[in-house]
Protein backbone atom coordinates (compact mmCIF):
# COMPACT_ATOMS: atom_id res chain seq x y z
CA UNK A 1 0.00 0.00 0.00
CA UNK A 2 0.94 3.84 -0.91
CA UNK A 3 -0.15 6.42 0.56
CA UNK A 4 0.62 9.71 -1.76
CA UNK A 5 0.57 13.35 -1.04
CA UNK A 6 -0.80 15.05 -4.54
CA UNK A 7 -2.02 18.12 -2.93
CA UNK A 8 -0.73 19.62 0.18
CA UNK A 9 -3.10 22.55 2.11
CA UNK A 10 -3.50 25.56 0.83
CA UNK A 11 -2.69 27.02 4.28
CA UNK A 12 -1.95 25.85 8.11
CA UNK A 13 -4.30 25.38 11.07
CA UNK A 14 -2.26 28.36 12.61
CA UNK A 15 -0.78 31.67 10.87
CA UNK A 16 2.76 32.82 11.56
CA UNK A 17 1.19 35.96 12.78
CA UNK A 18 -1.06 33.89 15.10
CA UNK A 19 2.29 31.98 16.52
CA UNK A 20 4.17 35.14 16.83
CA UNK A 21 1.49 36.86 19.20
CA UNK A 22 0.55 33.52 21.22
CA UNK A 23 4.43 33.29 22.03
CA UNK A 24 4.70 37.44 22.27
CA UNK A 25 7.39 37.54 19.65
CA UNK A 26 8.18 40.78 17.74
CA UNK A 27 9.93 41.10 14.63
CA UNK A 28 10.66 38.46 11.82
CA UNK A 29 13.87 37.06 12.79
CA UNK A 30 12.12 33.99 13.89
CA UNK A 31 9.51 33.48 11.01
CA UNK A 32 10.97 31.16 9.14
CA UNK A 33 11.35 28.92 11.89
CA UNK A 34 8.02 29.28 13.85
CA UNK A 35 6.56 28.40 10.48
CA UNK A 36 8.66 25.73 9.96
CA UNK A 37 7.48 24.66 13.61
CA UNK A 38 3.63 24.92 12.42
CA UNK A 39 3.56 22.21 9.45
CA UNK A 40 5.93 20.10 11.38
CA UNK A 41 3.42 20.09 14.60
CA UNK A 42 0.65 19.51 11.88
CA UNK A 43 2.47 16.69 10.42
CA UNK A 44 2.74 15.18 13.40
CA UNK A 45 -0.44 15.35 14.68
CA UNK A 46 -1.85 14.33 11.58
CA UNK A 47 0.31 11.10 11.27
CA UNK A 48 -0.20 10.38 14.70
CA UNK A 49 -3.98 10.39 15.00
CA UNK A 50 -4.73 9.31 11.44
CA UNK A 51 -6.43 12.66 10.60
CA UNK A 52 -6.25 15.43 7.64
CA UNK A 53 -6.19 18.98 9.62
CA UNK A 54 -6.70 20.66 6.51
CA UNK A 55 -8.26 20.17 2.91
CA UNK A 56 -5.57 17.88 1.33
CA UNK A 57 -5.23 15.88 -2.01
CA UNK A 58 -4.60 12.06 -1.49
CA UNK A 59 -3.65 9.13 -3.81
CA UNK A 60 -3.64 5.64 -2.56
CA UNK A 61 -2.15 2.61 -4.30
CA UNK A 62 -2.98 -0.87 -3.62
CA UNK A 63 -0.64 -4.02 -4.89
CA UNK A 64 -4.16 -6.24 -4.60
CA UNK A 65 -7.67 -5.86 -4.02
CA UNK A 66 -7.85 -6.44 0.17
CA UNK A 67 -9.24 -9.84 1.08
CA UNK A 68 -11.78 -8.47 3.09
CA UNK A 69 -13.50 -6.95 0.26
CA UNK A 70 -13.26 -3.34 1.42
CA UNK A 71 -10.27 -0.51 1.16
CA UNK A 72 -9.82 1.34 4.15
CA UNK A 73 -8.11 4.73 3.58
CA UNK A 74 -5.92 5.62 6.28
CA UNK A 75 -6.73 9.25 6.73
CA UNK A 76 -9.83 10.71 8.07
CA UNK A 77 -11.96 12.46 7.09
CA UNK A 78 -12.92 11.75 3.65
CA UNK A 79 -14.47 14.81 2.15
CA UNK A 80 -15.15 13.50 -1.34
CA UNK A 81 -13.58 10.87 -4.11
CA UNK A 82 -12.99 12.14 -7.71
CA UNK A 83 -11.61 8.86 -8.93
CA UNK A 84 -11.38 5.09 -8.11
CA UNK A 85 -9.60 3.58 -11.18
CA UNK A 86 -8.79 -0.56 -10.68
CA UNK A 87 -5.80 -2.14 -13.26
CA UNK A 88 -6.09 -5.58 -14.85
CA UNK A 89 -3.79 -8.20 -14.43
CA UNK A 90 -2.20 -6.79 -17.92
CA UNK A 91 -2.12 -3.32 -16.15
CA UNK A 92 -4.97 -1.87 -17.80
CA UNK A 93 -6.88 0.29 -15.86
CA UNK A 94 -10.44 0.81 -16.10
CA UNK A 95 -12.41 3.70 -14.25
CA UNK A 96 -14.96 2.65 -11.72
CA UNK A 97 -17.81 5.01 -11.97
CA UNK A 98 -18.50 6.80 -8.71
CA UNK A 99 -22.29 8.09 -9.90
CA UNK A 100 -24.47 5.06 -10.97
CA UNK A 101 -27.70 5.26 -10.47
CA UNK A 102 -28.31 2.15 -8.30
CA UNK A 103 -26.09 -0.43 -6.79
CA UNK A 104 -26.38 -3.64 -8.87
CA UNK A 105 -25.12 -7.17 -9.06
CA UNK A 106 -25.09 -9.69 -11.30
CA UNK A 107 -24.61 -13.46 -9.84
CA UNK A 108 -23.30 -16.25 -11.74
CA UNK A 109 -24.23 -20.00 -10.94
CA UNK A 110 -21.49 -22.09 -11.83
CA UNK A 111 -21.36 -25.98 -12.82
CA UNK A 112 -17.69 -25.79 -13.48
CA UNK A 113 -16.70 -23.33 -15.87
CA UNK A 114 -20.46 -23.33 -17.38
CA UNK A 115 -22.99 -20.71 -15.97
CA UNK A 116 -26.35 -22.50 -15.24
CA UNK A 117 -27.68 -19.69 -13.89
CA UNK A 118 -27.21 -15.71 -13.91
CA UNK A 119 -29.21 -13.78 -10.76
CA UNK A 120 -29.79 -9.91 -10.98
CA UNK A 121 -29.43 -8.82 -7.31
CA UNK A 122 -29.58 -5.08 -5.65
CA UNK A 123 -26.73 -6.37 -3.17
CA UNK A 124 -23.77 -8.23 -3.19
CA UNK A 125 -26.03 -11.34 -2.22
CA UNK A 126 -28.94 -13.09 -3.61
CA UNK A 127 -31.57 -16.36 -3.55
CA UNK A 128 -30.95 -19.48 -4.62
CA UNK A 129 -33.65 -21.88 -3.50
CA UNK A 130 -33.59 -25.25 -3.06
CA UNK A 131 -35.96 -25.48 -6.34
CA UNK A 132 -34.04 -23.59 -8.28
CA UNK A 133 -31.19 -25.63 -7.20
CA UNK A 134 -33.00 -28.70 -8.21
CA UNK A 135 -34.25 -27.27 -11.30
CA UNK A 136 -30.62 -26.63 -12.38
CA UNK A 137 -28.31 -29.51 -10.82
CA UNK A 138 -31.28 -32.29 -10.44
CA UNK A 139 -31.02 -32.04 -6.31
CA UNK A 140 -29.96 -28.83 -4.03
CA UNK A 141 -26.19 -28.40 -3.63
CA UNK A 142 -24.37 -28.62 -0.57
CA UNK A 143 -21.56 -26.15 -2.13
CA UNK A 144 -21.86 -23.61 -4.96
CA UNK A 145 -19.46 -22.02 -7.44
CA UNK A 146 -20.34 -17.96 -8.03
CA UNK A 147 -19.26 -15.57 -9.91
CA UNK A 148 -20.57 -12.12 -7.77
CA UNK A 149 -20.22 -8.92 -10.96
CA UNK A 150 -20.49 -5.67 -9.66
CA UNK A 151 -22.48 -3.71 -12.35
CA UNK A 152 -22.37 -0.08 -14.26
CA UNK A 153 -24.78 1.67 -16.51
CA UNK A 154 -21.84 2.79 -18.06
CA UNK A 155 -19.17 -0.62 -18.37
CA UNK A 156 -21.32 -3.53 -17.62
CA UNK A 157 -19.64 -6.13 -15.80
CA UNK A 158 -17.03 -4.73 -13.67
CA UNK A 159 -14.34 -8.28 -12.55
CA UNK A 160 -15.74 -11.07 -10.95
CA UNK A 161 -15.33 -11.89 -7.28
CA UNK A 162 -15.10 -15.85 -7.63
CA UNK A 163 -16.51 -17.58 -4.92
CA UNK A 164 -16.97 -21.66 -3.20
CA UNK A 165 -20.18 -20.94 -0.76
Amino acid sequence: MALALTSGPALEPVTVSEAKAHLRLEGSAEDILIGSLIVTSRLHVEAALGLALITQGWRLTLDRWPEAGEVRFPLRPIQSITSIAVRAADGAPTEVPLAEDAEAYEIDILDGASVVRTIASGAPACAYTAAAQTADFGAPQGTLSVAVYQMSAAHGRGTPKLAVV
